[in-house]
């Protein structure tokens, strides 16, 4: 019974370090998360922060937004999503903001930009176009945006990844 202890403490003792080393480093795991306060963020703007390399698109949607996004019939979307599907919090839209077509920014975040017929982003590589909530309408993207995983910490600080 000893022995079979001193062997299974020793085996642990010698595969404990090459365990260990796969773990992921302390700055790896700092870029798999940004945090991002929200406070200053007015209804109808929309910023952009990068998450892993990425931009995210992160929009503050007017009311009217958020209805017409409600209002799509799913059933004539090419990748069909509810607009509650991707959004957690109504006014809150957030999203990778790299075209799903052939990886390009799309064009929205910027006051004046080209949005689309549909209000979103518009991808002036191939003429994707996105709706607000997100959704591919148009062109020949073949999915909508990518949601990132993320979490409300507050009403106005949001941790993505």
């Amino acid at each position: 019974m000893a022995a079979g202890a001193m062997a299974a403490v020793g085996t642990g003792s010698v595969v404990w370090p090459f365990v260990h080393q796969m773990n992921p480093a302390a700055d790896t795991l700092a870029l798999s998360t940004t945090e991002v306060d929200l406070s200053a963020v007015e209804v109808g703007q929309s910023v952009t922060v990068m998450w892993r390399g990425k931009p995210v698109f992160i929009r503050h949607r007017t009311e009217k937004e958020i209805q017409d996004s409600k209002d799509v019939d799913v059933a004539s979307l090419r990748d069909k999503q509810t607009d509650a599907d991707r959004a957690k919090i109504p006014e809150w839209l957030i999203v990778i903001g790299v075209c799903t077509h052939l990886g390009c920014v799309p064009l929205g975040q910027k006051q004046g930009d080209e949005r689309g017929e549909y209000d979103g982003w518009f991808c002036p590589c191939h003429g994707s176009v996105y709706d607000t909530s997100g959704r591919i309408r148009k062109g020949p993207a073949p999915t909508n945006l990518e949601i990132p995983t993320y979490t409300f910490l507050s009403d106005t600080l949001v941790r993505i990844g």
